[in-house]
């Protein structure tokens, strides 16, 4: 995996408000899409950006495509939009209070990606969120290293524990400001790779192609939906007490996937973004 740059925070309400407003101006007026073929790896391969390793094996290689036109109708970060997940945990608000340091959620894939182009970068890979939320080559447990997660909001927002440290899941109250668990940081410094909002990704959701270079599932083989990382803030760790074996990865390990349809609006998931090295 080629060097890259992942966002140290989750996107928050207050920045995603100001792309909102610049794709539906206040006034009226026209407002901002992607170009074509924007939000490439543009460091990878010549600027060709990563490979698509979904393609057919018969078209050879076939690199990133970046944007694509046809999806400008699904950028529609309306108030209307943004607030239909508010009884389900949704952050946002329709005018800037006390939320703006909250996690954007309930954004669609497509307006994750779009937000990310806008800001000067693009949506992280499968690969290149694992990357970061292992350590790299250092393979941690947790993005912190080995402790467990615990239960005082120091290293993770997770199991309704915020912000009382008891388990009752009661509205967005239960969702932290970005970067509240400050001991949860990783290898490079990101925070909340783990809870308080599952991550998009770039990728379709598919099997992992082993060996791969700088590549992603840009092309969809069996699943329609799209990748998420990271747990969110309702999710829980599995632990011999609490789960029979075989015991399933756990929301807040590195490896656990996600996954959901792109166009879906979920108080449970948000993004960050990655820009060239």
């Amino acid at each position: 995996m080629s060097t890259f740059r992942l966002d140290k925070y989750e996107v928050t309400v207050g920045r995603f408000r100001q792309f909102a407003n610049a794709v539906l101006p206040p006034d009226g007026g026209a407002g901002w899409l992607p170009a074509a073929g924007t939000g490439k790896h543009t460091h990878l391969n010549g600027g060709q950006g990563l490979v698509d390793v979904g393609a057919p094996p018969d078209a050879g290689t076939v690199y990133e495509t970046g944007w694509d036109a046809t999806d400008n109708s699904d950028i529609a970060p309306t108030n209307e939009n943004l607030a239909s997940c508010v009884p389900y945990y949704g952050t946002w608000t329709t005018t800037a209070q006390s939320n703006e340091n909250l996690p954007i959620n309930c954004v669609t894939w497509y307006e994750a990606y779009a937000f990310c182009i806008w800001d000067g970068g693009f949506l992280p890979s499968d690969d290149e969120w694992e990357y970061a939320a292992a350590g790299g080559a250092a393979q941690l447990e947790y993005p912190w290293g080995m402790m467990a997660p615990g239960t005082a909001n120091q290293y993770a927002i997770y199991d309704c524990y915020y912000p009382s440290g008891t388990t009752n899941c009661v509205g967005v109250s239960n969702i932290a400001p970005v970067g509240t668990a400050t001991l949860g940081a990783g290898l490079w410094g990101q925070l909340d790779m783990d809870g308080d909002v599952d991550e998009w990704n770039l990728d379709w959701y598919e099997p992992y192609v082993d060996p791969c270079v700088d590549c992603a599932f840009l092309t969809p083989v069996i699943s329609e939906d799209r990748v998420m990382r990271g747990g969110d803030f309702s999710q829980y760790t599995y632990t011999a007490a609490n789960t029979p074996p075989p015991f399933p990865p756990s929301p807040l390990l590195p490896p656990d996937r996600s996954n959901a349809s792109p166009s879906v609006r979920n108080g449970y998931i948000g993004f960050r973004c990655a820009r060239t090295p």
